[in-house]
């Protein structure tokens, strides 16, 4: 294969974004070819790599499975991928997969690193995957308990899709907290409720942080019952977030738990793979609920441009079409 075969987005240097050509090597018996039809832009994390958030003691850990380059730049990184399967073995090709690859119109991988979608989840929806995986994880983490009491805070793709989770769980109370009341529509979609921070219920038995805010997370703790328990999913990057500790932190016995999609959640370690847990967020995708979060698209070739400007743009999740690359 000749230059030009493929073209990838790379974050040349904080804050500024490049389209490049790339060479594809040939597959190998084992390996896939993949033409790229959507891919997704996480708008927290994509967006802390766009403009060189990431910690310079994180940089490893934060890489992405099939990143090029490193942190701050110049990085390829991305991880939300959906695309059909070329040449490889029989049984994938003409399949539709996902893969944790970043923004690239064709690249080659192990057979064993892409997932095949089910038929009946629309290849534009599975850009999600990595979302809904994230959000199983967290309640692999952290399950509510019959007739729970359950907010989560900071209504973005990944708190959205963790309060869809929640909606399916039996006699659980579930309110999605955000600031923009444009939210309340997607709350209605995902079947739970909606309010402002002002608004928000109190005496919660768990509350889902989800907002990278240091305000969010003061009014996650402030909205907790005793004894309750806030799960923080936010990543910070380089940003130092004060933690009312003080007041009623003790006397209430609050607790703050971290979760995060780079590990298998404990309780399911042993027992199932991120491959397994991968194909269960594709499973969960078969529920039309979820396109409520595909908010927006733009073409690839427009990819440096809009990585630019995201940050001010409203919307969950920014789908990236390849049509004619």
């Amino acid at each position: 294969m000749s230059e030009g075969d493929a073209r990838a987005y790379w974050v040349r240097a904080p804050g500024l974004g490049e389209l490049r050509d790339v060479r594809l090597p040939s597959a190998k018996p084992d390996e896939v070819v993949v033409r790229t039809l959507f891919s997704g832009i996480s708008r927290g994390t994509e967006m802390l790599v766009f403009r060189g958030g990431v910690p310079a003691d994180q940089h490893q850990a934060m890489r992405a499975p099939f990143q090029d380059g490193d942190f701050p730049g110049p990085v390829k990184y991305g991880y939300l991928n959906v695309g059909e399967v070329e040449e490889g073995p029989a049984e994938l090709v003409g399949r539709t997969v996902f893969c944790l690859y970043p923004h690239q119109t064709r690249y080659v991988v192990p057979a064993d690193a892409v997932v095949v979608v089910p038929d009946d989840v629309p290849p534009a929806r599975a850009a999600l995957t990595g979302a809904v995986e994230t959000a199983l994880n967290v309640l692999w983490d952290a399950p509510p308990l019959i007739g729970d009491r359950v907010t989560v805070v900071g209504a973005g793709m990944i708190g959205c899709c963790v309060a869809r989770l929640l909606a399916k769980f039996p006699e659980v109370s579930v309110t999605l907290v955000d600031v923009d009341t444009s939210r309340a529509e997607v709350a209605a979609a995902l079947g739970v409720e909606f309010a402002q921070p002002g608004d928000a219920p109190r005496d919660q038995d768990r509350v889902i942080h989800a907002t990278a805010t240091a305000e969010g997370l003061r009014l996650a703790l402030r909205l907790l019952a005793i004894e309750g328990e806030v799960i923080e999913v936010s990543w910070y990057g380089d940003t130092d977030v004060q933690v009312p500790l003080g007041g009623a932190f003790h006397s209430r016995r609050l607790a703050i738990r971290s979760s995060q999609v780079g590990l298998v959640a404990p309780v399911r370690r042993t027992s199932r793979t991120n491959t397994d847990r991968r194909k269960l967020a594709l499973e969960l995708l078969r529920d039309p609920a979820f396109d409520a979060l595909l908010s927006s698209r733009s073409p690839f070739d427009q990819l440096p441009e809009t990585m630019a400007k995201l940050g001010s743009l409203p919307g969950l999740c920014h789908v990236i079409t390849y049509e004619g690359e």
